[in-house]
């Protein structure tokens, strides 16, 4: 491969992470939302879902700049996600245990972010893909520092 066409797929490589954790992130928020009972709960996490479905937008627009289609998980994904959420807020669906989750998720979200950016840190990634998943690895660490502070103290 040629040097432009390596970082091209290095770029896509790290672009496709993150959409896939925005998307994720986006999906456990909505599975989780008609469980919440506490109105500023629910806007914590409106706000969320508006900031991921935003970077979502961002990694789609860059991935097109690249010339690859943005890949949604698979269904049987989708559907354990979705099952795991209604299981785990079968025994108990308070605020506190909903902030839990959210701490969970957003804590993965991080640790998949920083790894795919070592990766890419040592290649040849585009500097507004980089850019765009060191923005959704603050806003997790945010989402991780908001919530202890807020529900779980």
């Amino acid at each position: 491969m040629t040097e432009p066409a390596v970082k091209t797929k290095q770029t896509a490589t790290l672009l496709k992470a993150v959409y896939k954790n925005v998307r994720m992130a986006s999906d456990s928020i909505l599975n989780l939302m008609p469980k919440v009972r506490d109105e500023r709960l629910k806007n914590d996490m409106t706000v969320q879902l508006s900031a991921f479905d935003a970077f979502a937008s961002r990694a789609a627009k860059l991935l097109g700049e690249e010339g690859v289609k943005p890949e949604e998980e698979g269904m049987m994904t989708r559907m354990s996600a979705k099952m795991g959420a209604m299981m785990n807020t079968m025994r108990d669906s308070t605020s506190t245990h909903l902030a839990e989750m959210l701490v969970e998720g957003a804590t993965m979200g991080v640790n998949d972010m920083l790894k795919q950016m070592r990766e890419a840190e040592n290649s040849s990634v585009g500097e507004s893909a980089l850019r765009l998943a060191r923005d959704v690895c603050a806003y997790e660490e945010k989402i991780v520092r908001d919530m202890r502070e807020a529900y779980l103290r």
